[in-house]
């Protein structure tokens, strides 16, 4: 027949486990008890109750050839084969009305025992399910913790996506807008340009025949701020004296000799180009001194380019 150990150990018990609830209950009944009362307890905790215990606290088990004894506790009904066990259920629960009874505690059928192994098992079964209901909330709880942060994360980083993309379309804008701006000081250069030719023409038809062109009449004719054309003879004069320099522009489409301010850069003088005959400019070539400006070389004006009073290009 299997030893009260043996039985426990066949019912899944720990060995360790049930080792103890031997020797503190002293039977296979009391032992099964206090496995069910100390089920919550890890084997560790059990043993530092053991260690810090007084001696006699669990109470000595049935000595080998000791008859059992029934004696009931008045105080919660419980009956005990031993005095031994009587004693360490009063040092347990505090009880102290205990009477003996001639009724002789029978030992647990196979029935019994499997019910009250299946009730321990439900037990445990209802422990673990109520603690893996509580992983599944902590875990729900981290899960929505974790997608509010992504989300947050995923906002910030679209809202970052839009500044730049704010920036870069002012940016454009802005380009679009000097460029529109360069293309109308352009477009005037070259309407006053035009205007001058055509007053200087007339002057110099009017000396020819004779005649005396009144300067005033210019003057009146010209965009404000113009300068009125001088009839007279000129004079050299420092490079640095000049306010326009005169271009010579050789493009695919034809020829181009046109007047700018100094301080015309060069892209806006292709911009011109582009205008007046729809060349496309990507750079200038000037053959004499022989010299290449394209890139960064077209935020240079013709004055800082060494481009006055004169000078002739090939547009690339």
């Amino acid at each position: 027949m299997a030893s009260d150990l043996e039985q426990l150990v066949e019912m899944g018990f720990d060995k360790e486990r049930a080792q103890i609830a031997l020797g503190k209950g002293g039977s296979l009944q009391n032992a099964m008890d206090w496995l069910e009362k100390n089920q919550d307890k890890t084997l560790d905790e059990i043993k530092a109750d053991s260690t810090t215990a007084d001696g006699d606290e669990d109470g000595p088990a049935l000595q080998p050839g000791e008859q059992a004894m029934s004696l009931i506790c008045n105080d919660c009904g419980k009956k005990f084969r031993s005095q031994a066990q009587a004693e360490f259920h009063a040092n347990k629960t505090e009880h102290v009305n205990f009477a003996e009874s001639t009724e002789e505690i029978a030992p647990l059928t196979e029935t019994e025992k499997k019910a009250k192994l299946d009730e321990l098992y439900k037990r445990r079964d209802e422990k673990r399910a109520a603690q893996a209901s509580t992983d599944t909330a902590e875990r729900k709880r981290n899960d929505e913790i974790k997608r509010k942060s992504t989300k947050d994360q995923q906002k910030a980083k679209e809202d970052l996506e839009y500044k730049e993309k704010m920036k870069e379309a002012a940016a454009k804008k802005r380009e679009k807008q000097d460029d529109i701006d360069a293309k109308k000081r352009i477009q005037a250069k070259i309407a006053a340009d035009k205007e001058e030719r055509r007053r200087k023409a007339e002057v110099e038809k009017a000396n020819r025949e004779g005649q005396t062109f009144p300067v005033e009449a210019v003057k009146q004719s010209l965009p404000a701020g113009t300068p009125a054309p001088s009839t007279g003879p000129t004079t050299s004069k420092p490079a640095s004296e000049y306010k326009e320099t005169r271009l010579r522009l050789q493009t695919p489409n034809g020829t181009i000799q046109q007047a700018f301010p100094v301080e015309t850069t060069l892209k806006e003088v292709a911009l011109a180009v582009a205008a007046q005959n729809g060349s496309e400019v990507n750079g200038f070539q000037q053959t004499y001194p022989k010299k290449l400006f394209d890139g960064v070389d077209l935020g240079q004006t013709l004055k800082q380019a060494g481009l006055v009073p004169s000078a002739a290009l090939i547009i690339k």
